[in-house]
């Protein structure tokens, strides 16, 4: 297979993402994942095959699983229901693409914790905190928390997003919307914990992001609980205190980090055939379990 980096359809470009390739349609917008990965907030030169379609269809499943939870920006998720001026794209944009509403994304990503890892990990290392939430002393790599804990970020369209605490993210969008997005993503990730341990994986910690429709109503747009959007842990290899094996992109940061001589700043190293087949095998085991097919 070839990985498809980069996508080029007779629409008005809306954005470009390390990922995903937004076309306008007016109410509209057309969102296309590509098949490229990013990791430090870096693109890497190549892509992995067939990525943008596992990454699309394990979004859906998880939109379609927690919508009774909130509503979502799906409009369409088949070519054949696009406008005609896509009709002859259908076979490139079939299983990656999703037909979506506008809306006026909030200008945060949603973080949840359940485990502690990543730059949450860190945070408590140098602070005993995440996100101003004070935890109990002595936790390790992979510990699992008393409870999930919320802990937004910044969006940040260039750099690095930085951790915020909850009294910052309700200055931003205000204090009703901050304890509304707070209370609903809770409640995304408890679904998808149950629905994850049922398949043996545990969700470590996951990102939302939340749109406003005209009218005010809070929607899940982007993604959801994807491999790049995620952490899955194998549960029966997890060990507090260890690194355990991982169904996302971990495989690909760990490369990186062991990787002499770069400073995590572009350009991106090359990556072998073996660390592409490692990420893309990753995914399909993880879009697997969920009865998938990518």
């Amino acid at each position: 297979m070839t990985a498809l980096l980069t996508t080029d359809l007779p629409l008005p470009a809306f954005r470009r993402g390390k990922v995903r390739d937004v076309y306008d349609l007016g109410a509209s917008l057309l969102i296309v994942a590509t098949d490229r990965i990013s990791a430090f907030d870096c693109i890497m030169p190549e892509g992995i095959p067939g990525k943008g379609r596992i990454l699309t269809q394990v979004a859906n499943f998880w939109f379609g699983a927690t919508r009774d939870i909130l509503p979502n920006h799906l409009e369409a998720t088949d070519p054949a229901d696009y406008p005609a001026s896509l009709q002859a794209h259908r076979d490139m944009l079939a299983g990656r693409s999703i037909l979506v509403r506008r809306t006026r994304p909030l200008p945060v990503e949603c973080v949840v914790r359940g485990y502690l890892a990543g730059s949450g990990l860190k945070e408590y290392q140098k602070s005993g905190t995440v996100c101003g939430i004070a935890l109990p002393p002595g936790l390790r790599n992979a510990d699992r928390l008393p409870e999930p804990i919320f802990t937004p970020s910044t969006k940040a369209e260039e750099g690095h997003d930085e951790n915020i605490d909850f009294a910052t993210m309700a200055g931003l969008i205000g204090a009703d919307l901050a304890a509304q997005v707070r209370e609903v993503s809770l409640a995304l990730y408890r679904r998808g914990c149950e629905l994850a341990a049922a398949r043996g994986i545990l969700l470590a910690d996951t990102k939302f992001e939340f749109g406003l429709l005209p009218d005010g109503s809070l929607i899940l747009i982007d993604e959801v609980l994807t491999p790049d959007s995620s952490r899955y842990w194998l549960a029966d290899a997890w060990q507090p205190g260890a690194n355990p094996p991982s169904l996302d992109k971990q495989f690909l940061r760990d490369y990186l980090e062991a990787l002499p001589g770069w400073n995590k700043q572009p350009p991106a190293p090359h990556l072998p055939d073996h660390v592409i087949e490692g990420v893309r095998a990753r995914y399909l085991d993880l879009a697997a379990r969920f009865g998938i097919q990518a």
